[in-house]
């Protein structure tokens, strides 16, 4: 088993601990990823997201981006030993014979380009071979399917169906309200003008479009904008779970007629609906129901893994990178053969690499 995953938070998350002046580093950590459990989990490639939540930076995205890269490019040279980098396909294959774990450097908020395709190239060259258009903010290149500055007040007024004791008119508002705002789709705003020309030099420089979290319009703006396969580097199964930050049966499909994936998330709230105030621990069953109806509706080249590992909280059934045999043995129970195992772990994903990747 080699396993590769589009998506992890976790160079944001060792520098969120190191400006709390707490030691943390990429070889072995109390995170969800570490180099340690990589390696013994039998991991090929990791993609290292640089995430920017454009609504709490202290200045701007481009400067909050150029700190997380300073923490990845020194997590890079601390693990030369044991990690490299991904610019082409090649250096995977590589990387493998030399017996080190591959890192790819990805982007999670196409706001940090402020609309200049000069930092889109820029980005290239600093060696970023994935980006999502969006993140939960509305930016320059297009609009995202949950506002977190919408979100933040309905959350906040869930939380107290724990911690308060509300009336059952009460409860019954506030759930609707997490519902409305989790399970309804933008289908209005889509990608701008300029969101346009950003995936098309994209395509052009051989960056990979991610529309994880981007607008239900936005996903098909960038269906007609590209020709190469692009991916929803963290998304599950809308049909399953009603969330707005999973794909439909007809994205899924479009997905998989133009080549591309995506990578079944491990965010308890993506799998199934939180309701009535109650724990979402996350399950193990529920990864599985994502995946076989994903498998069924796009065919079995769609689909590969994007845990969004250190992006949220803990899945209690698979807390970290040491989880995925687990996974694996979970999905193998459950029907899938050892030839759509390799795929959804590692393959579909490497022949997208292997395609756009110049």
């Amino acid at each position: 088993m080699k396993i590769v995953d589009m998506h992890c938070d976790t160079i944001s998350e060792i520098a969120g601990h190191r400006r709390q002046n707490e030691a943390c580093a990429l070889r072995e950590n109390t995170l969800h990823v570490d180099l340690k459990r990589m390696r013994e989990s039998g991991y090929l490639l990791q993609n290292f997201a640089l995430f920017i939540n454009i609504g709490e930076c202290a200045g701007t995205p481009w400067e909050e981006l150029c700190s997380l890269y300073e923490v990845y490019l020194g997590e890079l040279a601390q693990n030369a030993d044991i990690l490299a980098p991904v610019y082409r396909y090649e250096d995977i294959e590589k990387n493998r014979r030399e017996g080190k774990l591959s890192a790819m450097l990805t982007v999670e908020e196409g706001a940090v380009c402020q609309g200049d395709i000069e930092k889109l190239e820029r980005l290239y060259d600093m060696g970023v071979r994935m980006m999502t258009l969006t993140w939960n903010h509305p930016n320059e290149l297009g609009s995202p399917n949950l506002d977190s500055g919408v979100g933040k007040e309905v959350w906040r007024e869930y939380r107290r169906l724990r911690e308060e004791k509300c009336t059952q008119r009460e409860r019954d508002r506030i759930q609707n309200n997490l519902t409305k705002y989790l399970c309804t789709p933008d289908t209005v705003c889509g990608l701008t003008r300029k969101g346009r020309e950003f995936v098309c030099r994209m395509e052009e420089l051989g960056m990979i479009p991610d529309v994880s979290h981007l607008a239900d319009r936005g996903f098909y703006d960038v269906l007609q904008s590209t020709r190469k396969p692009f991916v929803a580097s963290h998304s599950n199964a809308r049909e399953i779970c009603g969330c707005v930050r999973n794909l439909t049966d007809e994205m899924i499909r479009s997905l998989a007629r133009r080549g591309g994936c995506m990578g079944l998330n491990f965010c308890a709230d993506f799998l199934e609906l939180p309701s009535g105030g109650k724990e979402n621990p996350g399950t193990i069953e529920a990864v599985v129901r994502h995946a076989r109806h994903i498998v069924r509706v796009g065919g079995e080249e769609v689909l590969g893994l994007g845990s969004d590992f250190d992006g949220i909280d803990t899945n209690r059934e698979l807390p970290g990178a040491q989880s995925m045999e687990k996974l694996w043995h979970a999905l193998h129970g459950a029907g899938f053969t050892q030839r759509q195992l390799d795929l959804i772990f590692g393959e579909n994903v490497l022949r997208i690499y292997k395609e756009v990747l110049a």
